[in-house]
C-alpha cells in the first residue's frame, strides 16, 4: 500500500499547527519548529521517518489511541515510515520535527555503524525518556531558528549515532541477512569509493572489484547500503564538498576534487541535493 502523507504535510494541513523555522537539508532531511493548540491531529501510515521533542509545554498533548497518555517538555516521540497515530492537543505547545527519508536514515545508518542497511530497525516511541537525544534535537531547534546548515547537519548526524546505539531502538537487535554483500566486501568497496572521488568510478569497475556481474553488485549493493551505488557515491562526493567548502579553496577545484567535471556541474548536482548552491552554502557555513 503506498503512503499517502508525510506528518510535515498533515500539520501543515491543519487549521490550528503554526509552522516556525524550517531547513530543507536535501537527501530527504529536514527539520521544521511547530506551535501547536487545541487540535486533533491524525497520521495515516506516513512517509519517512519523523522524531519529535517538545520544547515548551506538551503536558495538554496525549496521544488518544495509546491510553491518552500526555507529554512533558523534553518528551521524545519517534514515528516510523508506515506509522499511524492519533493525538489530541488541549494546551499551547512548541516541539521540534526531524524529518529523515527512509532511504537516507538506512545510508545514514549503513556509514555510521558500518553494519548492512538491512540491519536497520526503528520501533514506535511516544513520550520516551531520552535525554541525550532530546539535548541534540534541542541543538537541532536551535540550528533551524538560525539558519544555520552545518550545525543542522552536525545534529543530524549525532541523533543517528546515539539514536540506534540506544538498545530501546534496535541496536542491539541483528536479523538473519541473505542477499547482501559480506561485510568485508562492503568496506573493501566502500574504501575503494573514498579513494576514487575525485576519478570516474563505474559499476564494472566495482563489480569486478567484487568479482560479482553486475547486476547482482546492484543488487546487493542496494540492500547492504540501502542506497544504489550511484547514490551511495554521490552522496559520497556532496559530503566532500560540504566539508572542503569550510576552506578557502576555490569551488572549480573542489568540483574536480570531488568527481564533478566543472563547477557548474557541481553547482548544479550541488543545489539538486542540498537545495543550495556551493557558494551560499560556504557563506553560511563561514558566516
Amino acid at each position: 500500500m503506498l503512503h499517502t502523507a508525510t506528518v510535515f504535510s498533515s500539520l501543515s494541513a491543519s487549521s490550528r499547527a503554526e509552522r516556525g523555522e524550517t531547513l530543507d537539508l536535501g537527501e530527504g532531511r529536514g527539520s521544521a519548529i511547530w506551535r501547536n493548540s487545541h487540535d486533533r491531529m491524525r497520521y495515516e501510515r506516513t512517509d519517512g521517518h519523523t522524531f519529535s521533542c517538545y520544547l515548551r509545554g506538551g503536558d495538554g498533548t496525549r496521544r488518544i489511541d495509546a491510553g491518552s497518555i500526555a507529554g512533558w517538555p523534553g518528551a521524545l516521540c519517534i514515528m516510523p515510515q508506515g506509522a499511524s497515530s492519533e493525538w489530541e492537543i488541549t494546551d499551547n505547545f512548541k516541539f521540534v520535527h526531524l524529518y529523515v527519508a527512509d532511504d537516507e536514515l538506512r545510508r545514514l545508518f549503513a556509514e555510521t555503524f558500518d553494519r548492512d542497511a538491512r540491519l536497520m530497525l526503528l520501533p514506535e516511541a511516544t513520550f520516551a525518556e531520552a535525554p541525550r537525544l532530546a539535548e541534540i534535537l534541542v541543538h537541532l531547534a536551535t540550528a533551524t531558528q538560525g539558519g544555520n546548515r552545518l550545525l543542522a547537519e552536525q545534529a543530524i548526524v549525532s541523533a543517528v549515532e546515539q539514536l540506534f546505539a540506544d538498545p530501546r531502538y534496535g541496536g542491539e537487535r541483528r536479523p538473519v541477512l541473505r542477499g547482501g554483500l559480506a561485510p568485508v566486501l562492503r568496506r573493501r568497496l566502500v574504501e575503494h569509493i573514498e579513494a576514487s572521488l575525485d576519478q570516474t568510478i563505474t559499476l564494472k569497475d566495482l563489480a569486478k572489484l567484487a568479482d560479482l556481474s553486475e547486476f547482482h553488485l546492484q543488487r546487493m549493493f542496494r540492500a547492504s547500503c540501502g542506497v544504489s551505488p550511484h547514490d551511495f557515491i554521490l552522496n559520497r562526493r556532496i559530503d566532500r564538498a560540504r566539508h572542503m567548502l569550510k576552506g578557502s579553496e576555490p569551488i572549480a577545484q573542489i568540483a574536480s576534487a570531488c568527481g564533478f567535471s566543472s563547477q557548474s556541474h557541481l553547482t548544479r548536482i550541488f543545489k539538486a541535493v542540498t537545495g543550495t548552491t556551493p557558494s551560499a552554502y560556504r557563506r553560511a557555513v563561514s558566516g
